[in-house]
């Protein structure tokens, strides 16, 4: 009798816990029903950068959204516009800021006629901070906060995110080589932020134009001379086609970044889950850049030479003579502007410490190059 009531109360026992698995199952189902549906009707954002479609630099733009697609599992889906599509490329912070666009891909310095002080990040020397330096103090020396009180100075309904650093940028395409700063006198030359202080200051007659209005511009002979930035755009945008004598090494913007923009109201009404994902997706998109700049502007640096350019170092007279107009800038524009003054101060003491410890602590590079490659 007992092993009997036991076994028909194992049996009963069976039949809840089945009977209860079943509804789990039932509930399960129904709670799996909206994740279903979320990855079938992502959150959408329409997106422009500021460069032309072949440009390398919006292929940045589109691994950065490619980055954040893939780790949203689908639930966020930006899609990337080239330049001009929706707004042209200096118009792009007020476009994500107003709400025209979802986001956005360019450089902090296109904003320097908002507020000068904003191409602290990336035009100038920097104290000596290279760009992985100067991304350093934007997001562990107050660089970060700073850039915030601008962009609500001036009412930019944005959230940015600086990454990629840039490998320094030549002096610029020329009809000939420079040998002295008085050789940039006259020249109409194409630059843009804080740079166009420095190239008016050694006597260059400056236009800020977009990168895919350069080459043309140059052709027309509307510019004698023009920087964009490495070997893989120039090459791609046209510079040797009306140019065969490239400057390398310049003061001028040799610690740039990229800058990632959302509209604020957009990014806040994200789930938070996936506002960490763009915020983890640019942090591997700032190393993924760097490592694809490396490759393919070697590449096409040996191209452009196959193709019979000819590179020159840029004389340390010019470097000095940029150096020189450069403090005399950042004195002028800190006197005109309190926050250009508060930004450099930053800047400053940070690089004092830091450059300081890169400089003393890094090996002479070229050394090891040359003892392996220096006879050839």
């Amino acid at each position: 009798m007992k092993k009997r009531d036991k076994t028909t109360l194992t049996d009963q026992s069976r039949r809840k816990f089945l009977g209860a698995a079943a509804g789990a199952g039932v509930g399960a189902a129904a709670l799996a029903a909206p994740n279903v549906a979320r990855a079938q009707d992502p959150i959408t954002m329409k997106w422009q950068s500021t460069w032309p479609a072949k440009d390398i630099f919006h292929e940045y733009a589109l691994d950065f959204a490619a980055k954040v697609n893939s780790m949203s599992g689908g639930r966020l889906k930006i899609d990337v516009l080239p330049s001009g599509a929706v707004v042209k490329a200096f118009d792009l912070l007020d476009a994500v800021s107003s709400g025209t666009l979802d986001g956005g891909h360019g450089v902090i310095a296109y904003w320097y006629g908002k507020n000068s002080a904003l191409a602290l990040w990336g035009s100038g020397p920097a104290f000596g901070m290279d760009p992985n330096m100067l991304l350093a103090w934007h997001y562990y020396g107050g660089g970060r906060d700073l850039q915030q009180e601008i962009y609500s100075s001036l009412n930019m309904n944005v959230v940015s995110y600086l990454y990629g650093p840039m490998p320094t940028q030549p002096l610029g395409w020329f009809k000939k080589p420079v040998a002295k700063a008085d050789d940039l006198k006259g020249l109409k030359f194409r630059t843009v932020g804080l740079s166009i202080d420095i190239f008016t200051a050694l006597g260059a007659a400056v236009n800020a134009l977009p990168g895919g209005e350069i080459v043309p511009a140059m052709d027309r002979g509307l510019l004698d001379a023009a920087e964009f930035n490495n070997a893989t755009s120039d090459k791609i945008l046209g510079f040797p086609d009306v140019s065969k004598i490239c400057m390398l090494q310049s003061f001028h913007q040799c610690s740039e970044q990229f800058e990632i923009l959302f509209n604020k109201a957009k990014y806040d009404a994200l789930p938070e889950d996936l506002r960490s994902v763009i915020d983890h997706a640019a942090q591997a998109s700032s190393a993924d850049m760097s490592w694809k700049a490396i490759d393919r502007y070697s590449k096409d640096y040996e191209a452009l030479k196959a193709d019979g350019v000819k590179f020159y170092k840029t004389p340390d007279a010019i470097l000095t003579a940029q150096l020189d107009a450069w403090s005399k800038i950042i004195e002028a524009k800190s006197a005109e502007n309190p926050m250009f003054k508060k930004v450099l101060d930053s800047q400053r003491a940070y690089a004092e410490r830091t450059v300081r410890w890169q400089n003393d602590t890094l090996v002479n590079f070229r050394m090891a190059y040359n003892h392996f490659f220096g006879k050839a």
